[in-house]
């Protein structure tokens, strides 16, 4: 770079030399620099000799002169007001503050040194004085490796490029949805699922189809989208997706809010697809959707060089051209099985007049004798019951309701689930209806 801003000054110095007469414009355009360039380098060619090279060269901008150096006693009484504010000031002053208080500090005019007007001066004084530290940078730790298909991740991506005139639901926005399976151990895209109507019932059963073909992973991720965890209003039981997984054995891992490098395997495939796929064949329909997804997948798993940990750039089925067989789905299926992972958790609610109290949208009748009191529910799931506590008081035992009781086949239990999974949608709907008609209001 350097090199080339010498020859532009080199050019410049020969066609003042020739053209001497010429406006700053035409040096400017013959040069291709901008007129203040030719303004300044115009001035300093003219004081140099004819044939200086050193000239050319640029100048250092590094700073030449020496920094003021503060006396010692402002320093002094900076820390003092940080330490112990003045003129009865309640809180700890920041750089700001002290500016005001010294130039009211009669003994600091007296001895008529300079002092800052700068609160970035007042803040570096603190600062070499240890009255602010800074904050530590948070150190990156990479996610722990995980062996093949002993996580999937799951997610959502939106086909912008789909307009809203294709939507047979009148949706204006998220008109067609891309339903992402990808292996955290091998980088591995398991599944592809193209919907215009993508909800608690359809999403559930994009899992079922998933765990079909696959068999029951450890462990399955996902964010707190409410098609994966319900709606949080009035929830205390675990989502239908939730209980249809802990009851096969997996584990649900659900991220924490507003961490998607929780969820990161699946989240990087979503840019992958939107830059190299979806920006480039610009599906504009549902079916257009699934032919260019179905064909970017096979390039994704077989062609495409990846440079992740586990593949070490190399496509992901061929670093690992066969996957281990995960368990298959159980052929009987206990469809109280998420209880336990309750087991001792306790849920406080006040009485009401008529004895009753609600959990996860359920009444439960606690008796009128403590109606206006608060009262604790313990879970306990070996009975499938509530242990119901006043104070250190053991009032009752009550049935939780809505359990199955015993077990029931696979194919049963999933239609169950899905049902129970557009049982939440509708109450999501419901609630959020009512929540727009008490803003009206």
């Amino acid at each position: 770079m350097e090199e080339e801003w010498m020859r532009d000054r080199a050019l410049l110095r020969d066609l003042l030399t020739r053209y001497p007469l010429w406006t700053q414009q035409q040096y400017a355009q013959v040069v291709g620099r901008s007129i203040s360039w030719v303004k300044k380098w115009r001035k300093r060619l003219r004081e140099a000799e004819a044939h200086d090279v050193q000239v050319l060269i640029s100048r250092s901008r590094a700073h030449s002169a020496p920094y003021p150096s503060w006396d010692p006693r402002v320093e002094e009484r900076i820390v003092e007001m940080r330490l112990s504010p003045p003129e009865n000031l309640k809180r700890v002053p920041g750089p700001r503050a002290p500016l005001y208080y010294l130039a009211r500090d009669a003994e600091l005019q007296a001895l008529q040194v300079p002092l800052p007007r700068s609160t970035r001066t007042v803040w570096k004084m603190l600062h070499k004085h240890g009255c602010i530290l800074e904050r530590p940078k948070p150190k990156k730790q990479p996610l722990k490796p995980r062996e093949p298909l002993e996580e999937i991740q799951m997610d959502f991506k939106d086909v912008s490029t789909v307009p809203s005139s294709e939507s047979q639901e009148g949706k204006r926005q998220h008109i067609v949805e891309v339903c992402h399976f990808l292996d955290v151990g091998t980088s591995v895209l398991l599944g592809a699922h193209a919907r215009e109507d993508f909800h608690a019932q359809t999403a559930m059963q994009a899992v079922i189809g998933f765990l079909r073909a696959y068999g029951r992973p450890p462990m399955m991720t996902f964010d707190r989208d409410p098609r994966w965890v319900g709606s949080s209003s009035g929830r205390d039981f675990p989502s239908a997706l939730r209980r249809l997984l802990l009851c096969l054995g997996i584990h649900p891992n659900v991220c924490p809010p507003h961490r998607p490098d929780k969820n990161a395997f699946v989240e990087r495939y979503h840019r992958t697809y939107a830059q190299e796929c979806l920006q480039i064949q610009c599906p504009g329909t549902l079916q257009e959707v699934r032919e260019v997804t179905e064909t970017f997948m096979q390039h994704y798993n077989w062609e495409r060089p990846h440079q992740g940990r586990a593949c070490r750039n190399v496509p992901p089925r061929v670093a690992f051209p066969t996957l281990p067989p995960l368990p298959p789905l159980p052929q009987m299926v206990d469809p109280d099985a998420w209880l336990r992972t309750l087991e001792g958790q306790i849920f406080v609610r006040k009485v009401g007049a008529d004895g009753c109290v609600n959990v996860n949208l359920v009444p439960y009748y606690v008796g009128q004798q403590v109606a206006g009191q608060y009262v604790a529910l313990q879970v306990v799931a070996s009975e499938r019951t509530f242990a119901v506590w006043h104070g250190s008081t053991l009032l009752k035992m009550v049935p939780i309701k809505h359990l199955q009781g015993q077990p029931m086949p696979l194919e049963d239990y999933f239609a169950l689930m899905v049902q129970e999974a557009l049982a939440e949608e509708r109450r999501l709907s419901a609630s959020q209806r009512h929540l727009q008609q008490l803003a009206l209001w």
